[in-house]
């Protein structure tokens, strides 16, 4: 295409002569003409048209000579600007559903970078302002928008006096009344040209604004204090970016209408003045006395406006955290307790919005119904003040048009001062959000003198006003040293670790670091990318160094598994990962990023014990990669604490003691005590002697052992499968190569989300409409048509009316005359107002169905659906496309309906007053269609490519959100900014030709409805013979109406298509496929199953998704009830697929599961998964009290809850609060540590006591006393039932009825832990890893 223009541009250097003879044509036979020659009025019409049509392709011309003298590459630079390619993009849209890659670049001026640079640096002036109360964005949006704009309308009702007059003075001559149309004419083509210039000026400054208000929310979330993160949750800053910036934007567009509305309701006063004189001023008075009545609504709407926005962000804030937590909501059957919770939000909510709907009924019938009231005064007044007043045709309709221009200011301004109303509401949300604390970038003293060293003194707490979690910490840290951190739950060892990274407020005392840091979280955070872009996190690929560190972190068996290697792409929060893999991950991009500090909190407590020694000897420990490099471990293992250089004990914030292994043993404090209670006997004789022998001479041979060991742990006992194992190991750089090759093969997990294309089918209007109501969607048609026709009545009655004045009967009738007048118009605006509030009432039944609906189908849809789904996209159907059906839809119905009544009504009274008009509507309308199709083909398909790029904004934003602490650590924050930037100006990149396809529209749509205006004009010219004046002004004041009303109409259908896909993206989403149904009335289990806890699984083979291999290949095991089953195997061995199964997260693929001989395949999910308890890998809380996420369907007494709360240890932590049950937690449970919320879980299980448990690794993030506590509590508590644990720490499992050991989806082993040891098979190899046998 660029070289397309090129070569055009060389070729066409004259501007050709044509256009200069039709010029001298025309001319010529006007010349003519005044000579008293006459000439063919056809031939004046051609040529005139032949002008016309010619000065487009004429500028082409001229533009394209001038721009030969440029360079190409300035050519090239300015080809994107609107004028010469929209048409070019909206010939191609109008061929083919536009994509991506037909879409212009950003102007660098309305890019991103230059937008937020440009807001940050205003708002760094207002804050240093001594933060004064001021519109920053307005102002800034102020300079560009106020571009000319001037409203020619009021001259109009000049040329249409004349034209009234012209056809009262018979002797007149033809060639005076053809130039006053034409006259008329191209008044209107210069009003459309500087309006559209305008408009385009607007719309990028509206959108300019919103590219930098989200740049700024976006650059702010990643510094705020985590006070701040508690006020401001991620579903509200979502909607800052979504609703409240799409708010300014709307408003700019309007804005100008503050200052030009008014200039135009002057204007048209002053002329009515003139015309009518004094009594204009009882009209002035009507309009006077709507005022208030405008602003009470308004006022009224702003405080609904506040309420709704803090429902919808309560909503969205809520949804986030439920599809956060939707596997944990679907092991518990908890879905119906919190979709009770969103209907609740969501009826608030409906009531808001039914109440602005009473008041928008209102405000619309004021302004319908203004510009009569006020002609139905003035001429009242007018006629009946002095009896020579007449009320003829000319000052009727010359009245009427002028009126009617009053119309658009009177109604715009009501929607500008509510639009600022919303964008001052929204103004407070932002300022608010950007004013909030940030963390202090000098709270850690990163000086690099010395690097590698760690020096802590202070006391640190998460918020200014929460007490402080350490105390008087004192910790030096030197270089190369390993130093551990152990301690309690909750004693506050990921705070230490929080305050090294300047993430905690610091009350006092400093913290200094030297060197570069880098952190593994508590719980990995993941990025959705491919496994190595994770790993790399932004540096460079260097193949050595890249395989060294999968090695060290034991990831390269976890390759083999995965489809892709290590280029699969993993899912939002690392879904495709298991618990211990996303953890090895997270070390692996700490590990890659080769700094000089390594701060690691507990991320050994997520992997099996092989796994995490084989971790610490060949990454953390004194013979690991990291020897040398400066390391902090907070742990709960202490099998490692002999090798590491320093301990430190961490009691209730405080350092208790510190020291090495051997003093801190000496000392005989509460370490001591502690381990003597915990470590085995074995564990200390084989530390203290063996393992720090074989360190000390045979530090290559242990790893080469070790090595041994993991390979028969993965593959069994097999010696076949190890040779071939060591082969493909030799192989490994062999077998990279090749995947490089061949990347199309990889699967792609997260499927790009994609745009429907072509029409919006009418089968989702049928779908809207009956979500409205069938007979209610036919009687708001009927409406509007009444209404219609009440309008058309009173403009016929006036015309009529006026007709007296020349048949001298004023008098008489006069009484009637006005009656019946006023009787029409009221009558105009109560259908008014019952249409649209009829019409508002079915939207918002509509819009209550539509998201009941996709919220019903979300609860029901399988958990797979949620693996391959990123979040922001659902999140984007419940906050922006709920958005548009509740708010954007109704108002673009509301105003499509009134425009093309309008519209028709239009047509009606001119045929009927010039019958030759219907030959010319004919051709009009067909260019008129085709004009509108050709435009909303190009601009539907606009609008779907923006609404798919926006879902990556919020995507990338609450991911980041999530993993801001990572972000901050590893010094990545630019880059992250610089990702957001490039994914907003993605979607700002198809917004922008949609705002020039609009102005496209308009200019040709509007020169249609000049046209009309032209030939009513003519006609009434050709036909004045037969023609009242009545008439005449009937049909002209009508005409002049239609070009406003055919654009609103065009522009209204292309919003009501584009506002519709939001309908079309809900029910995408409402019509996912479900899984099986919560309850199956026919198959409903006794009210005590499992009575006894047999389970039974029969050939049993599982797959995640359709198309994936087995995870699960034939198990087939009997366990009789009562049992305690231990679940172990290598990471990915298949053991968490095992558990999901049972509660039919996993639906089989072959064979059946029995509970108590039941089949659960035949059951219905609630009760299935009701009947079962489990406690997840991760714990998940939600917001609210701790008593409703122990107890969300209060079935329990508080006695009961605090009874499980005393058996599941955190007795002593909730009573301490002094809210006690009733302590709020924040998003994600963030407010309590990882262990405690482990606890809480433990609590919901013992509230449950079912027949069944299941213990995912449950214990893996709390100490070893807790650990013990729990696990003598499950023993004691669950005694007689059927107990399954996953277990990391093998000690936990050493005393259960039978251990099954999994591996690659199979029983490798399963019998008693003591037959499995005597056999030396895996289990044995593993136990031996983790020193519990010589």
């Amino acid at each position: 295409f660029h070289e397309l223009r090129l070569s055009l541009c060389l070729t066409l250097p004259h501007p050709p002569p044509l256009p200069l003879h039709q010029l001298l044509a025309t001319f010529l036979i006007q010349f003519e003409r005044l000579r008293g020659v006459q000439s063919s009025g056809v031939l004046l019409i051609f040529w005139f048209l032949s002008v016309l049509c010619a000065i487009v392709p004429f500028r082409s011309k001229i533009l394209q000579a001038f721009s030969q003298v440029r360079t190409p590459w300035n050519l090239f630079n300015t080809l994107p600007t609107p004028p010469l390619s929209d048409s070019y993009m909206a010939i191609k849209g109008y061929k083919k559903p536009l994509e991506d890659k037909d879409l212009w670049s950003l102007n660098k001026r309305d890019t991103s970078k230059v937008a937020v640079m440009k807001l940050l640096q205003e708002w760094e002036k207002e804050l240093a302002k001594a933060k004064r109360y001021v519109c920053t964005r307005r102002g800034r949006g102020g300079s560009v928008v106020l571009s000319k704009k001037y409203s020619p309308s009021p001259v109009f009702s000049g040329r249409s006096v004349m034209l009234i007059s012209f056809t009262k003075e018979k002797e007149a001559p033809d060639w005076w009344g053809y130039s006053l149309a034409f006259l008329m004419f191209f008044t209107a083509i210069l009003q459309t040209l500087i309006l559209h210039c305008q408009f385009q000026y607007c719309f990028i400054t509206g959108m300019n604004i919103r590219t930098a208000v989200i740049g700024a929310i976006y650059r702010k979330s990643l510094v705020i204090t985590n006070a701040a993160k508690r006020s401001s949750t991620v579903g509200e800053v979502v909607n800052l970016m979504s609703v409240d910036a799409q708010r300014f934007m709307d408003l700019t567009t309007f804005l100008n209408m503050l200052w030009s509305a008014p200039l135009q309701i002057m204007l048209a006063l002053y002329f009515l003045w003139q015309n009518l004189g004094p009594s204009v001023l009882a009209g002035v008075a009507v309009m006077v006395m709507l005022i208030p009545l405008n602003a009470v609504i308004a006022m009224k709407t702003r405080a609904y406006q506040v309420e709704q926005m803090q429902h919808k962000d309560s909503r969205i804030k809520l949804m986030n955290e439920i599809l956060n937590g939707i596997k944990v909501l679907k092991l518990y059957a908890w879905e119906n307790s919190f979709k009770e919770k969103i209907l609740a939000i969501r009826q608030k909510e409906l009531n808001v919005l039914r109440k602005m709907a009473y008041l928008g009924a209102l405000s619309t019938m004021a302004w319908t119904s203004a510009p009569f009231l006020v002609a139905l005064t003035t001429f009242a007044v007018y006629v009946s003040v002095d009896e020579n007043n007449v009320l003829d045709a000319e000052r009727a309709f010359v009245s009427l048009s002028l009126f009617n221009i009053l119309r658009f200011p009177l109604n715009m301004l009501p929607q500008v001062i509510s639009s600022l109303v919303q964008a001052s509401v929204s103004l407070k949300r932002i300022q608010r959000f950007l004013s909030h604390d940030e963390l202090d970038p000098d709270s850690v003293d990163r000086k690099n003198t010395a690097t590698g060293k760690m020096f802590v003194n202070g006391k640190f707490t998460w918020s200014k006003e929460d007490p402080p979690i350490l105390h008087n910490i004192n910790v030096m840290v030197p270089q190369g040293s390993l130093l551990a951190v152990v301690g309690h739950v909750g004693c506050g060892k990921s705070s230490l670790i929080s305050a090294l990274l300047g993430e905690v407020e610091k009350l006092e005392g400093e913290v200094s670091i030297r060197g570069s840091v880098a952190y593994v979280p508590q719980q990995a955070w993941i990025q959705n990318a491919s496994l190595r872009d994770n790993i790399l996190f932004g540096k460079p690929y260097n193949e050595q160094k890249y395989c060294c560190v999968l090695e060290a972190c034991a990831l390269t068996p976890d390759l083999e598994v995965l489809p892709g290697g290590d280029m699969t792409e993993i899912g939002e929060k690392g879904i495709n990962l298991s618990g211990g893999q996303r953890q090895r991950v997270s070390l692996a991009r700490a590990l890659y990023s080769d700094t000089d500090i390594y701060l690691l909190d507990d991320p050994l407590s997520a992997v099996d014990a092989h796994v995490a020694k084989h971790i610490f000897d060949n990454l953390i420990g004194p013979e690991g990669v990291l020897k040398g490099k400066t390391r902090i471990l907070v742990t709960h293992g202490i099998s490692f604490l002999p090798q590491v250089d320093n301990i430190m004990v961490i009691v209730e914030g405080r350092v208790s003691e510190m020291g090495s292994y051997q003093e801190l043993l000496k000392q005989n404090g509460a370490f001591a005590e502690f381990l003597r209670t915990y470590a085995l006997e074995d564990i200390q004789n084989a530390t203290n002697h063996h393992v720090v022998g074989t360190l000390a001479t045979h530090g290559g041979d242990l790893f080469s052992l070790y090595r041994q060991i993991s390979i028969i742990s993965a593959d069994g006992e097999n010696p076949k499968s190890r040779s071939v194992r060591r082969h493909t190991g030799s192989q490994r750089k062999h077998s990279e190569q090749q995947d490089k090759k061949k990347p199309h093969e990889l699967q792609k997990l997260i499927q790009s989300e994609t745009a429907e294309t072509g029409r919006v089918k009418s089968k989702v209007y049928l779908e809207y409409a009956k979500a409205v109501g069938v007979l209610l969607s036919v009687f708001i048609c009927f409406l509007y048509g009444c209404q219609s026709a009440a309008a058309i009545g009173a403009n016929i009655w006036l015309s009529q009316w006026t007709n007296d004045a020349s048949a001298n009967q004023t008098q008489e009738n006069l009484n009637m005359r006005v009656g019946v007048y006023a009787a029409l118009g009221i009558a105009q605006g109560i259908l008014v107002m019952m249409s649209s509030f009829t019409l508002a009432m079915g939207n918002i039944g509509a819009a209550r169905k539509l998201h009941a609906n996709l919220l019903t189908n979300k609860f029901h849809t399988p958990q797979s659906f949620y693996d391959t789904t990123p979040l922001g996209r659902i999140i984007n159907r419940f906050s922006k496309d709920i958005y548009i059906i509740d708010e954007a839809l109704p108002s673009t119905v509301l105003m499509f309906l009134a425009t093309f009544f309008v519209s028709l009504s239009t047509m009606i009274v001119i045929v009927s007053s010039t019958p030759i008009f219907a030959v010319v509507i004919a051709p009009l309308a067909f260019i008129y269609i085709f004009v509108q199709r050709f435009y909303v083909a190009t601009s539907r398909q606009l609008k779907r490519l923006e609404s798919v790029s926006r879902s990556p904004i919020y995507s990338h934003f609450s991911e980041t959100v999530t993993g801001s602490s990572v972000i901050r650590a590893y010094g990545r924050h630019s880059a992250f900014v610089m990702m957001s930037d490039m994914k907003v100006d993605e979607n700002q990149k198809s917004y922008y030709p949609g705002i020039v396809s609009n102005r496209w529209l308009g200019v040709r749509i509007e020169f249609i409805g000049n046209c009309m205006v032209l030939f009513a004009a003519l006609f009434a010219v050709t036909g004045r013979e037969n023609l009242n004046p009545g008439l005449v002004g009937l049909s002209v004041s009508y005409a002049l109406q239609v070009t406003m009303s055919l654009n609103w109409m065009v522009r209204m259908t292309s919003d009501l298509e584009n506002n519709i896909v939001a309908v079309e993206r809900v029910k995408e989403y409402s019509e996912t496929k479900t899984e099986a149904p919560w309850e199956v009335e026919d198959k409903k289990p006794p009210p005590d199953w499992p009575t006894e806890g047999n389970v039974e699984f029969q050939d049993y083979s599982v797959r995640y998704r359709e198309g994936l291999d087995l995870v699960l290949k034939n198990l087939t095991l009997s366990v009789k009830g009562g049992e305690k089953i231990g679940i172990v195997g290598r990471t990915g061995a298949g053991k968490s697929s095992m558990t999901l199964c049972l509660f039919r997260l996993l639906e089989a693929a072959a064979g059946e599961i029995s509970i108590d001989g039941v089949k659960i395949s035949e059951l219905g999910l609630h009760d299935l998964r009701s009947r079962l308890t489990i406690i997840p890998q991760e714990p998940v809380l939600f917001s609210g009290t701790l008593k409703m996420n122990l107890d969300p369907f209060e079935k329990y007494s508080d006695e009961e809850l605090w009874g499980a709360l005393q058996q599941s240890h955190l007795h002593k932590f909730v009573s301490n609060q002094p809210a006690k049950l009733e302590l709020e937690c924040s998003e994600g449970g963030e407010n309590l540590s990882v262990g405690q919320r482990q606890l809480v879980c433990l609590a919901r299980a013992l509230l449950r006591k079912t027949r069944i448990l299941i213990l995912d690794e449950a214990t893996a993030a709390v100490d070893l006393e807790t650990d013990d506590l729990i696990q003598s509590t499950i023993r004691t508590q669950f005694e007689d039932c059927t107990v399954f644990t996953i277990a990391h720490r093998l000690n936990t499992i050493m005393d259960y009825t039978r251990v099954l050991v999994l591996d690659k989806g199979q029983i490798a082993e399963f019998d008693t832990p003591a037959n499995l040891i005597s056999q030396r098979g895996i289990f044995y190899g593993m136990t031996k890893d983790a020193g519990l046998t010589q």
